[in-house]
């Protein structure tokens, strides 16, 4: 199996579309074109880990958080960075990541903590905007089904619980082609009347390109009429963080020694003097966190629980919000879990391990 063909399939579970501006996932180092015959599944990339895909024969490593994020200026074996990338090549290993791509992914990190923690009628915290298109296309009476049929097996008219959504409306079309059109219907150099019907649909952004291809195959018309309109609608598939209620309702105390139990952490840090206060609505997000406590009050959720959180906002939204702050590698450190099934489901018969040697670098005494 091809190195881009792995990729390929990542990317249609956690669309690289969905990561942030910042970040750097995707295929980091090595050739698309390279035979894989094992994969190593991390957290971070450190040399312990190249060392561990030599000794254990894996040459494709795939991470959470990107081993090139910063710019690099130099590769001359002066930091870990740039060693392990010299090793990488050298042993021709392809590292790549799925970082805020997988994070905004509703199966993604914050999901499948939803999921643990059994919480009811969750969605999006913060969904992301400008994501999604509204596709109209013109279409004859008789092709009308099948242009629609192909649209919807593409990926679009996705709205929350609901697919193959649609609008239908009916008209007339007028077009003339001229001495070097084939018309599908009418006569060279005359102006035809066609009844037609509109199709208007949703596209999200990473799959625009695959429905717009669907679509012109299924399409008789030489040239196909479409309108294709940016909306501002949020997109309740995508974004940071989850939000969701409890089966039912639970002193703080209790919750949090639940949390500490199902995430086995050693240690929560929290803003509160007073942990008998109930907790029914759940704001998560993994990683640093600190961005989404607005969304998470905007959302009336009684905690968020995250990483990298601050002092001051822990000060600040002391009366408003039970924050917890329970590390970021312990937030996200399941990643592995969930990378390791998605690919072994799909290639159920492929050499793919979790690491060893993926470790928390903050340690507590």
């Amino acid at each position: 199996m091809k190195t881009f063909e792995i990729c390929q399939y990542l990317d249609s579970v956690f669309p690289l579309a969905y990561q942030e501006d910042y970040d750097n996932s995707g295929l980091l180092i090595g050739d698309p074109q390279n035979e894989v015959f094992g994969i190593l599944i991390c957290f971070d990339i450190t040399e312990k880990i190249i060392d561990e895909a030599i000794a254990e024969n894996k040459n494709l490593i795939i991470s959470h958080h990107p081993l090139i994020f910063k710019g690099l200026k130099k590769i001359n074996n002066s930091s870990s960075s740039e060693r392990i990338i010299i090793k990488a090549i050298k042993n021709n290993i392809s590292i790549y990541a799925a970082h805020t791509n997988l994070d905004n992914s509703k199966n993604g990190i914050n999901g499948y903590i939803g999921g643990l923690l059994e919480l009811k009628n969750t969605k999006i915290l913060s969904p992301v905007e400008n994501d999604l298109f509204k596709l109209i296309v013109f279409c004859p009476e008789d092709h009308t089904g099948n242009v629609r049929e192909a649209l919807f097996m593409a990926g679009s008219g996705k709205i929350g619980n609901y697919d193959n959504c649609s609008f239908n409306s009916e008209g007339f079309g007028t077009f003339r082609g001229n001495e070097s059109a084939t018309p599908y219907v009418g006569i060279k150099n005359e102006i035809h009347f066609e009844k037609e019907q509109k199709i208007e649909t949703i596209v999200p952004k990473h799959l625009l390109n695959v429905v717009l291809s669907a679509m012109i195959k299924a399409h008789p018309y030489e040239e196909v009429a479409y309108d294709l309109i940016p909306l501002k609608n949020l997109n309740p598939e995508v974004g940071a963080g989850i939000v969701g209620n409890l089966p039912k309702s639970l002193p703080a105390k209790d919750f949090l020694e639940i949390l500490k139990s199902k995430l086995q952490l050693q240690i929560i840090r929290h803003n509160s003097s007073d942990l008998s206060k109930t907790i029914h609505r759940v704001a998560y997000s993994g990683g640093s966190g600190a961005f989404l406590i607005n969304s998470a009050v905007r959302e009336k959720a009684d905690i968020f629980i995250s990483g990298d959180i601050k002092y001051h906002d822990f000060f600040d939204y002391q009366n408003r919000l039970l924050i917890a702050d329970i590390g970021h590698f312990e937030s996200e450190k399941m990643i592995q879990d969930i990378l390791f099934d998605v690919l072994t489901k799909k290639f159920p018969n492929f050499a793919c391990t979790k690491a060893k040697n993926s470790e928390n670098p903050v340690h507590y005494l």
